[in-house]
């Protein structure tokens, strides 16, 4: 086998990790590959994974199979972040917004309804 055999990666394992971290179900991936969950469940389980699988499996995820192969917690979010560009170079996601500014907005659209529940209840009490 190639190095793979000397650094005792876990495939299987890397591939549980990173779907986890990319919020990945099991069934998701393997609907994709033509395959039952319990299957895929099978998968994560083993050390050692064919090339093939390999490449079938970072396809679905969306993610190159060096990422599964060479797996590390910091590692793998540069490899990933990396692929969320297309050939023109254009950024396929990136986030335009603060989640604070998301959370401030709610907020404050909490405390208006509220507000205008109570102005409603008021008239309705001073109607009685």
């Amino acid at each position: 086998m190639e190095e793979k055999s000397t650094l005792n990666v876990h495939y299987g394992r890397n591939i549980k990790r990173l779907r986890d971290i990319l919020g990945i179900k099991q069934d998701t991936i393997a609907f994709a590959m033509n395959m039952t969950q319990q299957n895929f469940s099978n998968l994560e389980q083993k050390s050692d994974i064919d090339t093939e699988t390999l490449e079938k499996v970072a396809k679905v995820m969306k993610v190159p199979v060096e990422a599964i192969k060479n797996f590390n917690e910091d590692g793998v979010i540069n490899i990933i972040s990396s692929t969320l560009h297309d050939n023109s170079g254009s950024v396929i996601y990136n986030p335009t917004f603060n989640p604070i500014d998301k959370i401030v907005e709610l907020y404050e659209k909490l405390l208006t309804d509220k507000t205008e529940q109570i102005a409603l209840l008021k008239s309705l009490l001073e109607q009685k």
